[in-house]
């Protein structure tokens, strides 16, 4: 692979989470770790229940935020600030765990298609014992923007004019999820987020001599203009954050700057002081 734009390309390996949920794990795998501020990006995508029934029973978090986003099925959520919901196709849930919470995700559903992907993006020191939020935001209240035939859905930041309901301060954090026919030309935008990736969930795209297949993601450089080509169809999620530049330490569902911090999630979380 040469190319001035893609500096790397790695595929989606397969894993297992919460109750032994089947997943791809594209980033934080051990080809591809977290590129600061976007610690972790999972797909969940069968239409056998026995790869999803099992769901995400109540786990900890701390440090860090998560957004879960569906392209098919229902997802339950549920956290011990109070917090509960239900997801659809379309639909995100934005959490902020920041200083923690226990939360949980089920399946609403015994069949059919589950397909969709979780996020996670770090917080700041400053922010990581900050209160905790939450946010069910429906799929109708996702905005769209028409593009070369197909649509741009804006998931966090601005495209076209249009602003994502996803509000990550600091971060400049721009989430979208292009759905375009084959054979068309289209210029990402560009606003000089040094944290830059490409995820192509459906279909196929090329950058610069590089084609990315379903399940591939693609880290782009983060000052080029990038003029990127759909195959049969393109359908994929554009990443991009202000990197925080801070140092990471992380173990499972905890995410602070230190192992100290660590040590006293765990502790905290072990006594029961970890609900927020």
């Amino acid at each position: 692979m040469a190319s001035s734009i893609v500096k790397h390309r790695v595929r989606g390996m397969p894993a297992q989470d919460g109750a032994g949920v089947k997943l791809q794990r594209v980033i934080n795998q051990p080809s591809f770790r977290h590129r600061d501020p976007i610690l972790m990006l999972d797909e969940f995508k069968s239409d056998d229940p026995n790869d999803y029934i099992a769901g995400f029973p109540p786990h900890p978090h701390r440090g860090f935020c998560t957004l879960t986003y569906m392209l098919a099925g229902n997802m339950a959520h549920e956290d011990s600030t109070g917090n509960k919901g239900e997801i659809s196709t379309g639909g995100l849930q934005w959490m902020k765990a920041a200083r923690g919470m226990i939360h949980s995700e089920m399946p609403k559903q015994k069949d059919g298609l589950m397909w969709g992907f979780q996020l996670w993006l770090n917080l700041p020191a400053a922010e990581k014992m900050s209160d905790p939020e939450y946010a069910d935001i429906p799929g109708d209240k996702v905005p769209e923007a028409a593009l070369e035939g197909g649509i741009v859905r804006v998931l966090s930041g601005e495209f076209n004019g249009q602003t994502g309901p996803v509000n990550a301060p600091g971060r400049e954090f721009l989430y979208l999820d292009y759905r375009l026919p084959g054979g068309v030309q289209v210029t990402l935008p560009q606003q000089h987020q040094q944290t830059r990736l490409l995820y192509v969930y459906q279909g196929s795209i090329t950058v610069d001599g590089v084609t990315a297949n379903a399940g591939e993601l693609l880290e782009l450089d983060a000052e080029a203009e990038v003029l990127l080509e759909t195959g049969n169809e393109g359908n994929f999620l554009l990443m991009a954050a202000k990197p925080i530049g801070e140092p990471i330490a992380q173990y499972g569902p905890f995410v602070m700057n230190t192992e100290a911090e660590l040590r006293q999630a765990f502790a905290d979380y072990q006594s029961g002081k970890l609900t927020a």
